[in-house]
């Protein structure tokens, strides 16, 4: 889709992804307020370094106004939020400055926003340097791909409390990773041994299996960049067919991991037993799936209770600690919290684990025994 295109209507998905990025910077800030308001005088940022037109011809708001208004809707975020905005376009600035100034009550924001028109490049890793040195929220949202790297992410997570959110154009990668032409563009992206085993691993590989490695490849990547806790969400085009890009979540902190995975979780399109997709896809929007016959003996809660019995066979740990090191430092963190405990609410029900306080101890809701996170749970060896 070319930027003409993209800024005449804002689309489902482009809907679905302001929310996710609106919705984590709104726990974000209040997270990093309350670490910093202790101290005394405090700033939090947030930066989009591909801010656009700021609204759609169709009158919908992007991001860069929808933060803006929550900032002069909320009395402290009003006097400590910084924000930076950038655009290559000169139009696009010069339109986002009309729609800032004509927001309702904007000359509040103690911190005025600040608008620039670089290039993402080396230059603007500079600027901000000298201009961002608190917490600040990073969005990256490039139509393309040019401009994303991983020495940007890599610097930006380098500050305290800093997190980066950003898209990733799989369609692009996807179709042009095996080109000759685009070798060195896919070597700077991904670093030049990983794209070329990439590119080894990749041959005869399904569909399924191609999606799957590249995005481990991608985390992998971030891993070694700073971004030690990472989860992705999944864009299909509007056939539902095909996957169409990714919102990436990366940031240092297992704690942003969880919240990041609770608001993605609730922004899926689908849900299986409670678990959700980490996608949108037009064609299963709101809906939970409905089992088959089949369904039954590939139940998501079931693989779940299973990997548990097996990764901590003979251990005894807490709710919070299996769902911290399993789910959100392990490989499986797309589930969330309530599925952890249904899972162990299970193996708990089958006899195969043991608790303190047990079943009978614990106080019920609804006839549903609760799971709370400081629940003590025993593993049986294998």
């Amino acid at each position: 889709m070319s930027e003409k295109d993209f800024f005449t209507k804002q689309t489902e998905q482009s809907e679905i992804k302001t929310e996710i990025v609106h919705e984590y910077f709104w726990i974000w800030s209040h997270i990093i307020a309350n670490h910093l308001r202790k101290k005394g005088n405090y700033k939090i940022g947030y930066a989009d370094l591909f801010a656009g037109r700021g609204r759609y011809k169709d009158g919908s708001k992007s991001t860069p106004l929808i933060i803006l208004e929550t900032a002069i809707q909320h009395s402290e975020f009003s006097q400590t939020l910084a924000t930076f905005f950038n655009d290559k376009k000169i139009k696009n600035c010069q339109n986002l400055e009309k729609e800032i100034n004509d927001l309702l009550d904007v000359d509040i924001l103690k911190h005025q926003p600040v608008i620039t028109n670089f290039e993402v490049d080396d230059n603007l890793i500079e600027w901000i340097r000298k201009k961002i040195n608190f917490p600040c929220l990073f969005f990256l949202d490039p139509c393309g791909y040019k401009g994303l790297s991983l020495n940007l992410i890599q610097f930006i997570l380098k500050g305290f409390g800093c997190d980066c959110i950003f898209f990733f154009n799989y369609l692009w990668i996807n179709q042009h990773l095996e080109n000759p032409v685009m070798t060195n563009n896919m070597n700077a992206f991904f670093g030049k041994a990983r794209a070329e085993k990439l590119r080894e691993e990749l041959v005869e590989k399904s569909i399924e299996d191609r999606q799957n490695l590249i995005i481990s490849s991608l985390k992998e990547a971030l891993a070694e960049h700073g971004g030690t806790y990472s989860i992705d969400y999944c864009f299909t085009k509007n056939d539902g067919n095909r996957t169409s890009h990714f919102l990436i979540f990366t940031s240092k902190h297992p704690a942003g991991l969880k919240k990041m995975t609770e608001v993605m979780g609730r922004k899926s399109s689908g849900k299986t037993e409670g678990v959700p997709s980490f996608s949108f896809n037009p064609k299963e929007k709101d809906k939970e799936k409905i089992q088959t016959l089949f369904d039954l003996y590939d139940s998501p809660i079931d693989k779940l209770a299973d990997s548990l019995l097996n990764d901590f066979a003979g251990q005894n740990l807490t709710v919070k600690q299996i769902y911290y090191t399993h789910g959100l430092t392990g490989r499986e963190n797309k589930y969330v919290l309530k599925n952890y405990q249904d899972a162990l609410r299970k193996l708990e029900e089958e006899g195969k684990i043991i608790t303190k306080p047990s079943a009978n101890e614990r106080r019920k809701i609804d006839r549903v025994v609760t799971f709370g996170q400081n629940v003590l749970v025993a593993f049986p060896k294998n």
